[in-house]
């Protein structure tokens, strides 16, 4: 009877305790306005700034906003050093759900980036390092400690011209890129996402283009369980400002 009893128990618990194992997968589908500005300040070195503003669609929500800025240095034909800063200001993950707090994030980012043309097409290699710190909160407000992360990022891209006419292009865009985690409050969470884009770009001039993307972005959540599937699309307006040396 013992052996009836305790079959019968571990058949009760067999659904639950695996419920709690069954990752939860949250669809969302967003809109990112972004505004990339390219400031040369010699012929090896210039100035990105980038302005991003990230919404929910269903409902309409606001997701999150981004400054970055950072100097580039282009070391060679075939290798590019960059570094800067990015202020996150994040007001919700769920466009449900609407705190009375947004979070504040600091980032301080590092990349190497290999370029190689093969036929008519170019390929980015970049490898980035992100030292994140994420201002703490708990269900109603901010904390005045923060969380502190490495994040390391590597992003395969190829550009390539459609159709050139005088000073006008359409450029298109492939890439994918993996993001992981590193750092004690982010240990169930390592593998961080994985960003799938795909992009044209109509360049009305060399210094002014608009580019339509759509970006499929998987990423798992802080529980190191549960995980956002989401699809974006993605409107960027690209000026350089065009100067002689």
């Amino acid at each position: 009877m013992k052996i009836f009893k305790l079959i019968f128990l571990l058949g009760f618990l067999s659904p639950i305790l695996s419920a709690q194992n069954i990752k939860k997968t949250d669809q969302q589908t967003l809109t990112w306005i972004r505004y990339y500005n390219i400031f040369p300040l010699s012929k090896k070195w210039a100035l990105h700034s980038e302005f991003d503003n990230r919404s929910f669609v269903n409902p309409i929500h606001e997701n999150l906003f981004v400054i970055r800025s950072q100097a580039r240095y282009r070391a060679s034909k075939i290798m590019d050093f960059g570094g800067g800063f990015a202020y996150f200001n994040v007001n919700t993950q769920n466009p449900n759900v609407d705190p009375d707090y947004s979070v504040p994030e600091y980032r301080a980012q590092q990349d190497l980036t290999f370029i190689n043309d093969i036929a008519k097409i170019t390929f980015h290699n970049r490898f980035q390092i992100e030292e994140r710190f994420i201002q703490k909160t708990d269900k109603n407000e901010l904390l005045n400690e923060f969380s502190f992360a490495y994040r390391f990022r590597y992003r395969l891209q190829s550009t390539f011209t459609i159709w050139e006419k005088e000073q006008r292009s359409i450029i298109g865009t492939i890439s994918d890129e993996v993001m992981l985690n590193y750092g004690k409050d982010n240990r169930k969470n390592t593998f961080d996402q994985n960003r799938l884009y795909i992009a044209l770009r109509y360049h009305f001039t060399p210094n002014l283009g608009l580019e339509l993307g759509y970006l499929k972005n998987f990423q798992r959540r802080s529980s190191g369980i549960d995980f956002y599937d989401r699809d974006i699309i993605r409107f960027t307006v690209y000026h350089r400002i065009n100067r002689r040396f």
